[in-house]
């Protein structure tokens, strides 16, 4: 579940922020949805004479209500085949250790210490993986350490761009990410699939299922695109904005994979096409 984590901006400290500018982002931070009750008024009593006062009708007998059907699960993951009783998953809050065992036999442990932040590794990779396909992600939630490096431009103000030697930093990530075996990487997931899931309906979702996130997120990403380079920049404050507003209105999961240079996009993007055909069983037309 590829990943990657960077911020885009110029050292400006740890307290900046960057300075809100909605003409250079499409869309809002929030969309408000006002629900409105509507009253069907009073009851309205004819003139009567007291002693041809009429019984009140009996009250109708209240309607039953159902609870909500939760939706239909699209890619439900399958249900492990093991010759041997599993050991038991631990909690998720005590999850930890278990998570970075498993992955550390698939890259290693020093690997993993380099591109895994340990604690809280499952609610993490979760919540990550729900906002790739929005504005922006909370440094506070990614499960992967800031890149090593500072992001590298080139040119003038009137002529910046990205500096295609940037994209280095990012290739030992690509080299990690494209020798993971996916089926057994993937074995590893549908192993803790009930902490995932468990995770998933704490962070707001219940009656949702994530595997179903996950591909949706996938086919999100994978329907990034891929511009012409040298890509150009604005700064307008402090952090560097794509000049292109059609680029600038991406998610954060798409200006992703176009910071990481065109290279290393390919390899996330087939990597990403193999963990949808083993989770979902297809990879999207197109």
């Amino acid at each position: 579940m590829c990943i990657v984590s960077d911020s885009m901006h110029i050292s400006p400290g740890p307290d900046r922020r960057p300075r809100a500018d909605s003409g250079l982002r499409l869309g809002g931070l929030w969309l408000i949805v006002v629900v409105i009750a509507v009253g069907f008024g009073a009851w309205f009593w004819s003139h009567r004479k007291p002693a041809e006062a009429e019984p009140a009708p009996a009250a109708p007998a209240p309607a039953e209500v159902l609870p909500e059907a939760p939706p239909p699960i699209k890619f439900p993951v399958p249900a492990p085949v093991v010759e041997a009783a599993p050991a038991p998953l631990p909690d998720l809050a005590g999850s930890d250790a278990a998570i970075s065992e498993a992955l550390a036999e698939l890259v290693g442990a020093e690997v993993l210490k380099a591109f895994l932040l340990p604690e809280e590794a499952i609610r993490r990779i979760v919540a990550t993986v729900d906002n790739l396909p929005r504005e922006k992600i909370a440094t506070r939630i990614r499960p992967v350490p800031p890149i090593a490096g500072a992001f590298a431009t080139a040119g003038g103000e009137a002529e910046l761009i990205i500096n295609p030697s940037n994209s280095a930093r990012y290739e030992p990530f690509a080299r990690m990410v494209q020798a993971v075996d996916t089926a057994a990487l993937v074995a590893v997931y549908f192993r803790f699939y009930p902490l995932f899931q468990q995770a998933y309906e704490e962070l707001g979702f219940p009656g949702k299922y994530f595997n179903d996130r996950l591909v949706e997120v996938i086919d999100h990403l994978l329907a990034a695109p891929q511009p012409p380079e040298p890509i150009r920049l604005v700064r307008p404050a402090v952090y560097y904005q794509y000049a292109d507003p059609e680029l600038e209105a991406l998610s954060a999961g798409q200006k992703t994979l176009i910071r990481v240079g065109r290279e290393n996009a390919l390899v996330l993007k087939q990597k990403l096409y193999e963990i949808r055909r083993a989770v979902a069983g297809a990879t999207p037309e197109g």
